[in-house]
C-alpha cells in the first residue's frame, strides 16, 4: 500500500468509529470496534474489518444493521473525508482476537495439564 492509502485507511477507520460510537451505540449490537480498514489502490472501496463483543447472535445482528447503514456510514464518511469518491463500505467480522482468546485458553489448559508432571521431573 502506499503511503496516501495507508493515510486514507486511517482516516476512514477513525472516522468510522467516531460515527459506530456516536450514531449507533446499541447494547443489543454488542460493542462494536473497527479493528482495521483496507483500502483499495483507487481509494473507491474500503474494507472495514469489525470486532463485535458478544455471542453469536449480538455478533450476526451487529454485521446485518452494518450492512442495512453502509450507505448512511458511507455519506458520514465522505462528508468528513475530502476525496474525489466516497468508497463503498465493505464490512467483514473479524475473528482474530476469538482466536487469539481461544490459543491462549488452550496454552493455559495445557500448562494447567502439564504443571504438576514438570515439579516432579526437577
Amino acid at each position: 500500500m502506499s503511503i496516501r492509502t495507508e493515510r486514507v485507511a486511517s482516516v476512514v477507520k477513525e472516522r468510522i468509529g467516531e460515527i459506530l460510537i456516536h450514531d449507533y451505540n446499541d447494547p443489543s449490537y454488542g460493542f462494536i470496534t473497527v479493528t482495521d480498514v483496507k483500502m483499495s489502490p483507487d481509494l473507491k472501496i474500503a474494507r472495514v474489518y469489525v470486532s463485535v463483543f458478544g455471542k453469536e447472535e449480538v455478533q450476526a445482528k451487529a454485521m446485518k444493521m452494518l450492512e442495512a447503514e453502509k450507505q448512511h456510514i458511507r455519506g458520514m464518511v465522505a462528508s468528513h473525508v475530502q476525496l474525489k469518491f466516497a468508497p463503498t463500505l465493505q464490512f467483514y467480522l473479524d475473528h482474530t482476537q476469538e482466536e487469539a482468546d481461544k490459543i491462549n485458553r488452550l496454552i493455559h489448559k495445557i500448562h494447567e495439564n502439564d504443571g504438576p508432571h514438570s515439579d516432579s521431573e526437577q
